[in-house]
């Protein structure tokens, strides 16, 4: 496109994003005055007041509740945190991801940028940061990645379409500036100073002596192939033929193409009559990230608003009370002097003139005169001072900032108490630093992105870590072997298990492998030692036997000079098993202590094994005794179903008799037939009975139960 086509695009783009933007922007200018500069009084009104010299107090609270939140957000610190997400990925080259990270943030003192633009939120309704890139020193070709500032939230116009909290979808921005002609034809020498057409917004403090720029960023969707190599890479079809020799020696071959969706973005430098520069952006992201404070969407339009737009009308309150109140007591009669004419006629009459304005040590009447008396005073508005109150309770309550969020002291005396209260003022503000957090993650995303594209080739990059330790870290092609420190003996250069905190080691790709992130809000790390340090010494203090062991992670965490060197001597004094540093003298001992432990351990299986199986020959014994007493319990049974089939054929036998003799017949039958049965189950319960003592008797000898001829049972002894 020729330039004057995309300045066309571009201006129509910007009426569109300042127009829908429009209302949010005022609202910013409104709060800001009101909160921060303390012009919270009706201009008609304030000139009245001051013409008829009447009180015209501001009483400005909204700035105390403001710096509650914004302070909040300085004391918990928001850290990002990179984690790997495929087979290429690990997690020490994700820990050297994180160590840049906070190294970048070191650098660019990112803390001021995310406090600016958190301020900006709470006092405006939004602010802004931004990511950048910049070559590391002057006489280098390595470049950085930089976190700057956006000191004047409303030099940005934000896409009117975007839906996301954290601006991730935006297409299109601006950021607009103003820049002395002098330093604008240093930077530029044969562009014409033409304004951007935007002046009504920066305000009435342009001149003849600056000039406006634009700054348009602009993304858009683009189609790009992408090949899978044999060796499992994937890289952009470009990046393949660019390279096609070098894979063609290492005998790597394509395996497979397809189209995928990307984003390309530009940012272009323009004035009111050119384009500046024009920069290809080599990430998939505007750099450009919002911090937003209240967010309502009301029929599609989104509002933006601070902590204090709603609390105005209370502050009014405030101001116009406390103004009455002082005005009230300003203008009350002063209690006179009241007595007879004569009494103020005597040698000192001029003082009594004055007593209301001037300290006298005395004033004196004539003698036999009645002292005079003085009025009472009427007392302070108590109606002005009531409403003032009430106004600074309804501030609290539409804010969600209590008495306890501010310091003041209530009726709560237990620490648990005072900390539930200071929570519900958290609670009250918290969508200001969770909406702090949500940018922080998406520059993290943006970081993320941009790294493998800044970090590249081979060079030596610094990380911190989360104490702020430092560590050099030489970055490389995936697969290089060649490593920065470490172990170097063989058994010790086998892989190993990270473990966080532990040394970095080795050459890093930082493009190889995807990584996600997550967010941490706390306190920084020097408050974390604090808190740190002051519950290990309550747990010492519950429990001081611990004192020998935790002794040198007590002193570690002290913040005082000479903390560290104690924290060694202490744990000098560990005893070995704790101690990672082991005299060689020692460290024979624990293994030849070991080695007797590890025979001792086998003995004592051998017993286990041998007393496991005497127990199972005394299990088997047990078993069989129990299989003759259900023997004895079937015989028992079958004995007891011939009776019953006796008495059946007796029964059958007195039905079938017809005559006398039958009866008689059937009836001696039956009566003998009852005999055998009674007889029968007494011999066998009886030797039932004595066949179970015998198995409950305590024995020394196993006993056997044997069978006669006659059927009838005896235990027999059997020796061991």
């Amino acid at each position: 496109m020729a330039d004057k086509d995309i300045l066309s695009d571009a201006l129509e783009e910007f009426e569109l994003c300042a127009e829908a933007d429009a209302h949010n922007r005022e609202s910013f200018v409104e709060d800001i005055r009101f909160g921060r500069m303390g012009e919270q009084w009706d201009d008609v009104d304030s000139k009245r007041r001051k013409n008829q010299k009447r009180p015209c107090m501001t009483i400005n609270l909204c700035n105390s509740f403001a710096r509650q939140v914004v302070n909040e957000a300085r004391q918990n610190k928001i850290s990002i945190k990179v984690r790997p997400v495929d087979d290429n990925a690990d997690i020490e080259t994700a820990e050297v991801m994180n160590g840049l990270i906070r190294n970048i943030e070191h650098a660019s003192n990112a803390d001021a940028a995310y406090d600016t633009a958190a301020e900006s939120a709470v006092d405006g309704g939004f602010g802004y940061f931004r990511i950048a890139v910049e070559y590391a020193h002057d006489d280098s070709f390595d470049k950085d990645l930089r976190i700057q500032a956006i000191q004047n939230p409303l030099s940005v116009y934000a896409d009117p379409h975007s839906t996301e909290s954290d601006s991730s979808d935006w297409n299109t921005a601006f950021i607009t500036d103003w820049m002395s002609r002098k330093q604008f034809e240093i930077d530029h020498p044969d562009a014409k100073p033409v304004d951007w057409d935007g002046t009504q917004d920066m305000g009435n403090w342009a001149d003849k002596d600056s000039v406006q720029v634009a700054e348009w960023w602009k993304r858009e969707q683009v189609t790009r192939k992408i090949v899978k190599l044999s060796n499992g890479m994937i890289m952009g079809e470009e990046e393949f033929k660019a390279n096609k020799d070098l894979w063609d020696g290492l005998g790597i071959t394509v395996v497979g193409t397809r189209d995928t969706r990307s984003y390309k973005v530009t940012q272009r430098l323009m004035t009111g009559a050119e384009i500046l520069e024009t920069t290809e952006w080599a990430g998939c992201y505007i750099p450009i990230v919002p911090v937003y404070g209240d967010v309502i969407n009301l029929e599609g339009k989104r509002y933006l608003r601070s902590l204090i737009h709603d609390a105005k009308g209370a502050q009014r309150q405030v101001n116009y009370f406390e103004s009455t109140a002082a005005e009230m007591v300003a203008l009350a009669p002063k209690a006179p002097f009241i007595g007879h004419e004569s009494a103020f006629a005597g040698e000192h009459s001029e003082r009594w003139e004055d007593a209301n304005s001037e300290s006298y040590s005395f004033l004196s009447v004539p003698d036999g005169i009645e002292l005079p008396q003085r009025q009472g005073y009427s007392g302070s508005p108590i109606g002005a001072v009531n409403e003032a109150l009430r106004a600074r309770d309804n501030m609290k309550a539409i804010m969600g900032i209590y008495d306890a969020g501010l310091g003041n002291r209530s009726n709560e005396t237990s620490g648990k108490a005072i900390a539930a209260r200071q929570r519900e003022s958290d609670t009250g503000t918290f969508h200001f630093v969770d909406n702090l957090a949500r940018a922080v993650r998406h520059a993290g995303r943006i970081l993320i992105d941009m790294i493998p594209k800044v970090y590249t080739g081979e060079r030596i990059i610094r990380v911190l870590g989360n104490d702020g330790s430092v560590q050099n870290v030489k970055l490389g092609p995936q697969g290089q072997q060649e490593a920065t420190q470490g172990p170097t003996d063989e058994a010790a250069s086998g892989p190993q298990e990270y473990k966080p905190g532990s040394p970095l080691a080795g050459v890093y790709d930082l493009g190889a492998g995807k990584y996600d992130l997550a967010v941490d809000v706390g306190p920084a790390y020097a408050t974390q030692r604090q808190e740190a340090a002051d519950q290990m010494m309550q747990l010492l203090q519950s429990f001081p036997d611990a004192a020998p062991i935790i002794g040198d992670l007590v002193a570690k965490n002290l913040d005082w000079p000479g903390a560290d060197e104690i924290a060694e001597r202490l744990k000098s004094m560990l005893p070995p098993q704790i101690n990672d540093g082991i005299p060689p003298a020692i460290t024979q001992k624990l293994q030849e202590y070991e080695a007797t432990m590890t025979q001792l351990m086998a003995e004592n299986q051998a017993l286990k094994q041998q007393a496991e199986n005497e127990q199972g020959k005394n299990a088997l014994e047990q078993d069989k005794l129990k299989l003759e007493h259900r023997k004895l319990d079937v015989e028992e049974t079958q004995v007891n179903a011939e009776a019953m089939q006796a008495k059946a054929e007796a029964l059958k036998a007195l039905n079938e008799a017809q005559s006398a003799e039958g009866v008689m017949a059937a009836a001696q039958q039956l009566m003998a037939a009852a005999q055998a049965i009674n007889a029968v189950p007494a011999n066998l319960n009886a030797e039932m009975m004595a066949l179970r003592q015998e198995v409950a008797r305590p024995r020394v000898k196993r006993g056997r139960a044997a069978k006669q001829a006659d059927g009838s049972f005896i235990v027999e002894a059997v020796e061991e």
